[in-house]
């Protein structure tokens, strides 16, 4: 088994919402072999627990610019991999 860490580059969650995605992120690592399945993991799990819209980006190599204003959102490396996770109210 390989030991991944995160490294939280920025959020606005909360410290609960925040080792929630990392937790799903872990295990959709460890269950799935494609981005779009491990994206598509963690957004099902977080809408459960927390309603949707959450919307999730996984890669190695992508930009994103989103407003200043955005809300409820985490962008972090887990491994290898980014992740950008946001709520869409």
């Amino acid at each position: 088994m390989v030991v991944r860490r995160a490294f939280i580059k920025t959020t606005d969650m909360t410290e609960e919402e925040q080792q929630d995605a990392v937790f799903y992120t872990s295990q959709a690592v460890e269950l799935f072999n494609t981005e779009r399945e491990i994206a598509n993991y963690i957004k099902q799990n977080l809408e459960n627990k927390y309603k949707p819209n959450w919307h999730c980006i996984v890669g190695r190599n992508f930009s994103i610019y989103l407003p200043n204003d955005l809300s409820h959102f985490i962008y972090f490396y887990f491994g290898q991999i980014a992740i950008w996770l946001f709520k869409h109210e």
